[in-house]
């Protein structure tokens, strides 16, 4: 098994991105499945470019994108990607559409085809806060999420993906009082422990 994990760069004047930072310390062996890292930019269009080009070059089996979601108490797995952009900043080359549709000829939503509820029962299990999420919000998450849904149906490619966001980082709380964080070793052992899911699920369909 293949699976293309992607990262987002540091946005909105943050210096750091958990997500970067997790998929750094990834093993790029896990349960037999190799992971493929992809960072990739917090900006419209080009984020989604990097993410199909990357799936038509490795063949992955799946993918999941990770992000930053600042304010959350845990890592959260996307249940859902809208067909909408509505950027609350800029992304990192200044472009901030609102209330514009990401694809013309796109359905209003993509379901992820992750195995969300058993990702989050074993985080959980493992002792580590996650949860399920429903809104992936309108920024470049979503955007990502949505895009990389929408190639995949569209090329009726096999291929499970999904988002998982990530809270700060404890180093980033410092002018946030009361925001929520998480360690990052905490994450890695958070998205390791997804992965494994994701990995059993795929072998007893297999």
């Amino acid at each position: 098994m293949r699976i293309l994990v992607t990262a987002f760069d540091p946005f909105g004047g943050e210096t750091r991105n958990p997500a970067q930072e997790v998929l750094a310390k990834l093993p790029r062996v896990i349960e037999g499945a190799e992971i493929i890292p992809l960072v990739v930019p917090a900006v419209f269009g080009e984020v989604v470019d990097r993410a199909v080009d990357a799936i038509r070059a490795h063949r992955p089996d799946a993918v999941v994108c990770l992000g930053q979601a600042g304010g959350r108490r845990g890592i959260t797995v996307e249940r859902v990607a809208i067909n909408w952009m509505d950027a609350g900043i800029p992304d990192n080359i200044g472009q901030q559409p609102v209330d514009e549709p990401i694809a013309q000829d796109g359905p209003a939503a993509y379901f992820a085809t992750l195995p969300v509820r058993a990702m989050v029962s074993t985080m959980r299990d493992a002792g580590l806060s996650a949860g399920i999420s429903l809104s992936a919000g309108a920024f470049v998450c979503n955007h990502l999420m949505y895009g990389v849904l929408h190639y995949l149906e569209r090329e009726q490619l096999p291929v499970h993906a999904g988002f998982i966001h990530l809270p700060y980082l404890p180093e980033q709380a410092g002018d946030k009082a009361g925001v929520p964080t998480m360690p990052l070793d905490d994450m890695v052992r958070g998205l390791v422990t997804a992965l494994t899911a994701l990995v059993a699920a795929h072998t007893n369909t297999n």
